[in-house]
């Protein structure tokens, strides 16, 4: 009887098992937000015990991979994975259950719009539909396009809901072989993500936010009442070509969507180890912004010298130091620099800039020796899905006026070229103070550029970047009335002429090793000629630069993708030949060099080290090492260090153009060296900065507090001191430094209202032959208010817009002139001054923009720009004393049409 019944309970049992074993475990991963092993032991624990055959959660890629029995398990096993408190793609955890896990792990959270597990209901995906982000109709065309190219019958894209619905054979294709098409063409699903280099590479306008979670709402586009009521049915999505047709005729595809702003117009990148700011062209519209030197009205972190009274010029300071300390590129190629260090920041036209990244202290070691305080680099309009011309109009109230035309166009699936043309005139007599001297020259500039991009990096992995820039700037200055035509020994009036030609071309190609994005090959080369011709009264300076540049760049990883290195070779040659009075200085430097680049990204830090050895013909071997460090405390507090050095070598006239329109001779006291006489420029730059971001008002708020010292090893002094009649240089003998402290404040009070506030404090300081003082000309103190507001988006996308930046300067030190007559010496110091801009535009739609602005409204000017402007040729006219605006209130106004 008892094996009767022992027979009965192992069969019962062998058909149990049977049973089960027979039941196919399924297979999925999905999205779950975590720090730590604390988060991954929980997280893994919630899931079996929800009923998970196996869990297992990688923190890096913050996925959870489980095995059920069937689908339906998945939603119930990651509800309580919320439960835990961890928020994931399906379900949001709890507030309260969320602020009782451990603070290490407080992982970051975005609450803007993602569902609770209360209401979670509203919207649940069916079998067939899978999270993909995107922004635009081009990520839809491209999403699409992808998923039909794997074998899926069929493929719809919602932006509202992030999601892509599939119908497909499953003999022929799965939904993993197209989500990783998906994935490969730039855009991160559920189940694959996108690698960083196709991400990168994709337009402004698809650059999604990577850092939402999926199945939340993105809220960079907007979506209209009358898409979603549309009959779908109408359209036809078989190809990408039908959509664009409907969108070059005004119809509105399935999930049609406005971009509000693809990123904001100013961020922080919170990845990067450098402390990093990304100016979007948004925040350019936000002032006149002519060229590169208006650019960073809104800006607190660059202080923008004002106009010379006699050459018009304006220069970048930033933690407390010269234009020339910052290392300023275009498309991450040398572009302001040598003989265009004066007036270079005039041939990059606003209108012409897509955006702008702005490092603070040492910069990677790939892009040159040269960064000393940091680097800014300037990216040109290049990106668009379709054919697209712009035009803009500006003019102001005192005479200046200019045109800018940009033309970007899509000529296949690969190649896209850009046409970029400006000119600018300035014809007005602008004398606001009675002096009799222009307070800005007169003259014309024509600029013109054409661009020509490659893009196969999905297919063979090339890309290719080449354009060819050429300016041509003239410009006069000097006392009212004096003719250009005539040499300056046919008349009394004392005059300024500055003719400058200048030609680029260049060409960035790179090479995606298949199979892995992680693994490439760029190299790129440049060549300039720039050549200037100019008189300052009686004196005459003209010069010609002939440079190559190219650079060689190997990435890849060491085992995985937490060791990531770059290692390259650079070479420089500037060929330069000047002509000053009756001196004639020539000099070739032939610069080549190596570099290595090691990058360590960990669970809450990212190490950035590299050095690099150049071997200068002139200023000899020169090793560059550089550092940058972020630790994570928690997502929303961010620690930043870092130390670097760099070398220049110091074009002395060039770089002190707005001390020529005076009576002072220029001495060059030389110390041995071979360019000038003079040594290299070496410094070493040291900063902190603390990020804190928090909630305010229910928006994001968020500080940013820095501290950068930079150590002069060897300096090229300008010293104005000696007497008011010299302008001298010599390499330093003792101590140079500059601390520079900012703090800013970015938060939100209320919707579409945008306020940003910064303190600013610098202590310059170096050792001149006769002591120690402050660097002239450099206001210890500094604040800035910056107001932006607008209003909501009309149904034609029309919407008004506000900005204000109020800019506070405190004294600042002049040089000695006590040596000068009484009615000639300037004080000590300088006054304290605000000076305000305003700005109203008007977005009739997405075509029209209009826009109203002034600058300097307070009308703050410096009275004494020109010492003894009444004797031009006397032994104490100076026109280069410039520590405020020499311009009361300007008005301008300005169009902007896109076709």
């Amino acid at each position: 009887m008892k094996l009767y019944i022992t027979k009965i309970i192992l069969g019962t049992l062998f058909l149990l098992n049977t049973f089960i074993s027979a039941q196919t475990l399924s297979k999925n991963q999905f999205q779950v937000k975590g720090n730590c092993e604390m988060c991954k032991d929980r997280i893994e624990t919630a899931a079996k015990n929800a009923g998970a055959k196996s869990a297992n959660y990688s923190i890096d890629s913050q996925t959870l991979t489980i095995e059920t029995v069937d689908d339906k398990s998945a939603d119930i096993i990651l509800k309580k994975v919320a439960e835990a408190g961890h928020d994931n793609e399906k379900f949001k955890a709890s507030d309260e259950t969320y602020e009782k896990l451990p603070g290490c792990c407080h992982y970051e959270r975005d609450s803007k719009t993602v569902s609770t597990i209360e209401n979670h209901d509203q919207h649940q995906k069916n079998e067939n539909e899978f999270y993909v982000k995107g922004n635009c109709g081009s990520c839809k065309a491209r999403i699409e396009k992808a998923a039909k190219e794997s074998g899926a019958d069929f493929a719809e894209w919602n932006a509202e809901k992030q999601t892509v619905t599939l119908k497909f054979d499953p003999v022929k294709t799965s939904a993993n072989k197209i989500l990783k098409k998906i994935a490969d063409v730039g855009h991160d699903n559920e189940k694959f993500k996108a690698p960083d280099s196709v991400y990168k590479n994709l337009p402004g306008c698809c650059l999604y936010d990577r850092e939402i979670g999926f199945g939340e709402k993105n809220t960079k586009v907007h979506y209209e009442e009358e898409t979603k009521k549309e009959d779908h049915s109408k359209h036809n999505h078989d190809s990408e070509e039908d959509h664009s047709a409907n969108e070059n005729s005004g119809e509105k595809s399935i999930e049609q969507v406005n971009i509000i702003g693809s990123k904001a117009a100013t961020s922080i990148s919170k990845k990067d180890a450098g402390l990093i700011f990304n100016i979007d062209k948004k925040e350019l519209l936000k002032a006149a912004c002519c060229n590169l030197s208006e650019s960073f009205e809104t800006n607190a972190t660059v202080d923008v010298s004002f106009s010379n009274a006699v050459t018009g010029t304006k220069q970048l300071k930033m933690l407390g130091l010269d234009q020339k300390y910052t290392s300023l590129t275009k498309e991450l190629l040398p572009e302001i620099r040598g003989l265009a260090s004066a007036y270079g920041l005039n041939f990059i036209p606003g209108r012409w800039i897509e955006s702008i990244q702005l490092t603070k202290g040492g910069s990677t070691v790939t892009n040159g020796y040269e960064s000393i305080t940091g680097q800014i680099n300037t990216e040109l309009i290049k990106h668009a899905e379709k054919s697209e011309t712009s035009l803009n109009l500006f003019a102001d109230f005192n005479g200046r006026a200019e045109a800018n035309i940009t033309h970007v166009e899509p000529i296949n699936d690969h190649w896209t070229q850009t046409f970029l043309l400006h000119g600018n005139g300035t014809f007005g007599d602008t004398d606001m103070n009675d002096d009799t001297f222009l307070d800005r020259p007169k003259g014309t500039q024509i600029n013109a550029a054409y661009l020509l991009n490659f893009n196969d990096l999905e297919h063979s992995g090339f890309g290719s970047h080449f354009g060819i820039n050429f300016v041509k700037d003239e410009r006069t200055s000097g006392q009212i009335g004096f003719d250009k035509n005539l040499s300056q020994k046919e008349q009394s009036l004392y005059g300024v002429g500055i003719d400058i030609s200048r030609f680029q071309v260049w060409n960035k190609t790179g090479y995606v090793f298949k199979g892995k994005p992680y693994q490439s090959l760029g190299w790129m080369n440049q060549y300039v000629y720039h050549q200037q011709d100019s008189f300052f009264g009686l004196r005459n300076y003209a010069g010609k630069q002939h440079t190559y540049y190219s650079n060689l760049i190997f990435e890849s990883i060491l085992g995985n993708t937490n060791h990531k290195y770059k290692a390259g070779a650079s070479f420089m040659y500037d060929g330069y030949e000047e002509d000053y009075l009756t001196n004639n200085f020539k000099r070739n430097e032939i610069v080549p060099g190596a570099f290595a680049e090691y990058t360590l990204t960990g669970l809450k830090y990212t190490l950035v080290t590299g050095a690099r050895v150049d071997f200068h013909n002139l200023a000899g071997t020169q090793f560059t090492p550089r550092l940058n460090f972020k630790y994570d405390f928690t997502p929303q507090t961010i620690l930043r260090l870092s130390a670097g050095r760099g070398f220049r070598t110091a074009n002395v006239f060039a770089e002190s153009q707005q001390y020529f329109a005076s009576n002072r001779s220029i001495q060059v006291l030389q110390n041995g060296g071979n360019i000038y006489g003079l040594k290299p420029e070496v410094a070493w730059n040291y900063g902190a900065s603390l990020q804190q971001e928090f909630k305010l008002f229910g928006r994001k708020s968020t500080i940013v507090a820095d501290f950068f010292r930079t150590d002069f090893q060897d300096q090229v002094l300008v010293d104005l001191d000696r007497s008011p009649q010299q302008l001298t240089f010599y390499n330093l003998d003792g101590k140079s430094f500059a601390n520079s402290f900012q703090t800013q404040w970015d938060f939100t009070p209320f919707k579409n209202f945008e306020v940003r506030l910064a303190y600013k404090y610098y202590d310059v300081q170096a050792d001149y032959l006769d002591g120690r003082r402050e660097v002239p000309f450099m206001a210890k103190n500094r604040g800035f208010v910056n107001l932006a507001y607008s209003t909501n988006k009309n149904n034609k996308g029309g919407f008004w817009s506000f900005d204000t930046t109020l800019n506070l300067v405190g004294k600042q030190r002049l040089p000695n002139t006590s040596t000068n007559p009484a009615e000639f010496q300037l004080p000590t110091y300088s006054e304290s001054y605000a000076v305000l801009n305003a700005q109203i535009s008007r977005n009739f739609n997405q075509k029209i923009r209009a826009y109203l602005g002034g600058e300097n409204l307070t009308s703050y000017y410096q009275k004494n720009a020109i010492v003894d402007f009444k004797n031009p040729f006397g032994n104490y006219f100076d026109g280069g004393m410039v520590y405020a605006p020499i311009m009361k209130a300007n008005l301008y106004v300005g169009l902007d049409v896109t076709f």
